[in-house]
């Protein structure tokens, strides 16, 4: 059983209410793959008022997989890359 997004808005993250994900299934921003979840959840990051705090909350607890900020795990694995 899936744990809507909204159930994951916690004190350090209350930037998580303005997510456009929050509604969203979880199982589009925690598919297997580049497939056709990732593809949707990165479209709906796309017009989200909050992907950068979610970017930036992703990178700092090293969020190993799903979609985090309009990125994949593979964008971020990059982008740690190169900022070390």
């Amino acid at each position: 059983m899936a744990i809507p997004l909204h159930h994951w808005m916690e004190d350090e993250r209350p930037w998580a209410a303005l997510a456009a994900c929050r509604d969203a299934d979880p199982d589009l921003f925690f598919s297997d793959g580049d497939g056709e979840g990732t593809a949707v959840a990165l479209r709906i990051c796309a017009g989200c008022a909050v992907a950068e705090e979610c970017l930036e909350w992703a990178v700092m607890a090293r969020a190993s997989f799903g979609v985090w900020g309009g990125t994949t795990e593979q964008d971020r694995r990059r982008l740690l890359r190169r900022s070390a």
